[in-house]
């Protein structure tokens, strides 16, 4: 009959999952929250790409005209908003020009490079089919394939009205950033809990610090390699081949306008440089060829290596690499952003890793070494 009594252990009560007051579930619970911030990030930076791009580009031309005005601050005594103004109207009064002398000057030599680098393609595409590494009938489709993936990278700029509003947006967003610059830092750091804010500034300092002396030594690059590029292929060709290249300001122009995008940009002006010289003939060429060698290897010895080493050595293969994803994810906007975005992570990241070490006791040099 001891049987039949009812038991007289407690019942456990455990806590259910809708009990918040657990220290079990309160920590599972904010594992979740981060996988799902994290996917909602990635999914947000994937739907809100094109507007991303566009404010990142503005923080980048910011950058431009704060160091614009910084430098005109070093002989120009004057207040910060009146050097900004001045920044701003040389700038575009540089860009203004080129744009004028490119319209009334090389014009009509657009034309003819889209006209000689289709035909050359078609050249190059007829001899490899001789040579048996494509069919004879689909020389011609693999070619339209080929222009046609370099299409598809333009898609995050879209039309030409597209391009420019785009192009006034991110001019809008760059002069009111670098106006009140710190406006916008308090109003990010005011979003971080407080023990983070003085690592943010830091970080924010350091980062403005960088990308200014890339971007100035991009500028340099982009400038050295137009004008020798232009210099090369108008007179020293006249000594060295008794003729100039054809089109030389326009490649030039082409050449130094790439040049802001590394790896990249130099081998598009390369390909279009040596296409518009084997249109005039065999020497003018194999000219080519060396003008674009020689111009690659003073830049890529002597400027970049001295540039490198006042702003943020990037290794080359990490840049194309950047560049590859970035022109895959979002276009020719995601190609052009690559370097500085690269050069942001990492500035960022040495940062963190130096402040963990300095907490750690450790030597931060090692770190960033």
């Amino acid at each position: 009959m001891a049987e039949d009594l009812p038991t007289t252990e407690p019942h456990v009560e455990r806590p259910g999952p809708a009990e918040f007051r657990d220290p079990l579930v309160r920590r599972e619970m904010q594992k979740a929250a981060v996988w799902l911030g994290m996917a909602l990030l990635v999914a947000g930076v994937i739907v809100l790409a094109q507007p991303l791009l566009l404010i990142i580009g503005g923080a980048i031309f910011a950058v431009f005209l704060d160091g614009g005005a910084r430098v005109l601050g070093r002989w120009l005594p004057i207040p910060r908003p009146w050097r900004l103004l001045l920044t701003i109207l040389l700038g575009f009064g540089f860009l203004g020009w080129v744009f004028w002398f490119a319209g009334t000057t090389i014009a009509a030599q657009f034309e003819d490079l889209r006209i000689v680098v289709t035909a050359q393609f078609e050249r190059l595409m007829t001899f490899v089919a001789t040579l048996g590494l494509v069919p004879q009938g689909q020389a011609g489709n693999l070619g339209t394939q080929l222009l046609g993936s370099v299409g598809r990278l333009t898609s995050a700029v879209g039309s030409a009205i597209g391009a420019l509003t785009s192009f006034i947006a991110m001019i809008v967003i760059g002069i009111f950033l670098a106006a009140e610059p710190k406006i916008y830092d308090r109003g990010i750091a005011w979003m971080l809990p407080l023990r983070a804010r003085a690592g943010f500034y830091r970080i924010a300092e350091h980062v403005g610090f960088t990308l200014r002396r890339l971007l100035f030594g991009r500028l340099v690059g982009m400038i050295f390699e137009g004008v020798f590029t232009w210099f090369m292929l108008a007179y020293v060709s006249r000594l060295v081949i008794g003729a100039p290249v054809p089109m030389a300001a326009l490649l030039g122009l082409v050449t130094g306008v790439l040049a802001f995008i590394p790896n990249i940009g130099a081998i598009t002006s390369g390909v279009l440089m040596v296409a518009v010289g084997f249109s005039a003939g065999p020497h003018a060429g194999v000219y080519a060829i060396f003008v674009y060698f020689f111009v690659q290897n003073i830049d890529g010895y002597l400027v970049v290596p001295y540039i490198a080493r006042r702003t943020v050595d990037l290794p080359p293969a990490l840049v194309l690499a950047m560049q590859l994803l970035m022109g895959a994810l979002f276009g020719i906007l995601g190609v052009l952003f690559a370097d500085p975005i690269l050069a942001t992570l990492k500035v960022t990241l040495v940062d963190l890793s130096n402040q963990h070490a300095a907490e750690e006791g450790d030597d931060p040099e090692l770190v960033d070494g």
